[in-house]
């Protein structure tokens, strides 16, 4: 890792240029952590943030360890899109109906509500074919699948999985709060988009737990399970041009990443027991991949030549409906206000 000091990193910002004018900016911050605190920082590390669905890896531990993964006999892309906010593609659909199937629990009972897909080539074929979304569709119904699974065996109810006092639920907070450091009593709590609840913790806590998640990759448990899932099925993380799976797919094992709504990402690097979180203060979605990008290249822990094979989500380009390039952005580090 680069050697700087979590008191005087500077601030980011993501530019959209357009010729030699900046037509918009986005205030970024990020953290890298280690198992013992925070070591790099831009902005404000104590920025309160609700994880959405950065905190699926977190949710998904809770499988592992209490024993539902073996005893219904799940493989590590069922694993792996518990962790996923997926495209809708049909090889996404079909693992969240075999998780389904394994633990006996009906389509219907997924709490998600249905949304296009996230992938634009599938949401206009759909859209031509006058195929409507489904609840499987959500790119949250891995997570829910997992979450039913979870219930199922335990012996707990199916029908009312969603709700906070739910001991799915419980569980998830409750798990979500061993990682981050966060008294779970003091968690606030909120309706996700998908209709489970929400944890808020600060964008320094969400770095600690990824650090931490991210160090527990060295010995054999639950950790190691769930981030070898997703690093290696990296396409039930995400899909089809998505940097999820992209930068998973280049790194080779040796970093996972996960996003989530309003323009925030956790990462891990499991060499070194890094963690990682950024956060778009304006929620813009377009700016979440650069940053993290720019965070995950500023802490070192890319492997050599991963930015050029992903420069497409580190600088995008910026189209007109004719398609030509008229702009980029691009991150910039630049003096606190």
């Amino acid at each position: 890792m680069r050697s700087a000091s979590a008191g005087t990193a500077g601030c980011l910002e993501l530019e959209v240029v357009r010729g030699s004018v900046v037509e918009s900016r986005h205030r970024v911050h990020g953290v890298v952590a280690d198992h013992s605190g925070t070591t790099l920082r831009w902005g404000n590390p104590d920025l309160r943030i609700w994880l959405r669905s950065a905190a699926k890896p977190f949710q998904a531990l809770p499988l592992i360890e209490d024993g539902a993964a073996d005893h219904f006999g799940l493989s590590e892309e069922e694993i792996a899109i518990c962790c996923g906010s997926h495209n809708s593609e049909e090889a996404h659909i079909a693992v969240v109906r075999s998780m389904l199937a394994k633990a006996g629990v009906a389509e219907r009972l997924l709490g998600c509500g249905p949304h296009p897909p996230l992938l634009a080539a599938r949401r206009d074929a759909m859209a031509r074919n006058g195929t409507l979304p489904t609840p499987v569709m959500s790119n949250c119904s891995g997570k829910h699948a997992g979450m039913l699974v979870l219930a199922a065996f335990h012996g707990w109810p199916l029908d009312s999985y969603l709700h906070l006092d739910h001991p799915a639920q419980r569980r998830m907070r409750d798990e979500i709060a061993r990682w981050t450091g966060v008294d779970p009593a003091g968690m606030p709590s909120e309706a996700d988009g998908c209709g489970v609840p929400t944890f808020a913790v600060t964008l320094r806590d969400l770095a600690r737990g990824s650090a931490r998640l991210a160090a527990a990759c060295n010995s054999p448990g639950p950790a190691r399970r769930v981030v070898r899932a997703m690093t290696r099925a990296p396409f039930m993380v995400a899909g089809s041009e998505r940097l999820c799976t992209r930068l998973m797919e280049e790194e080779r094992g040796r970093v996972f990443a996960k996003v989530g709504a309003e323009a925030i990402y956790m990462a891990g690097h499991l060499e070194t027991g890094i963690g990682v979180a950024v956060k778009v203060e304006d929620g813009a979605w377009r700016a979440a991949p650069p940053t993290l990008l720019a965070v995950l290249d500023r802490a070192g822990v890319l492997s050599p030549g991963t930015m050029a094979a992903v420069a497409d989500f580190a600088e995008p380009a910026v189209s007109n409906t004719l398609g030509n390039v008229v702009g980029r952005m691009r991150i910039r580090e630049v003096p606190c206000s």
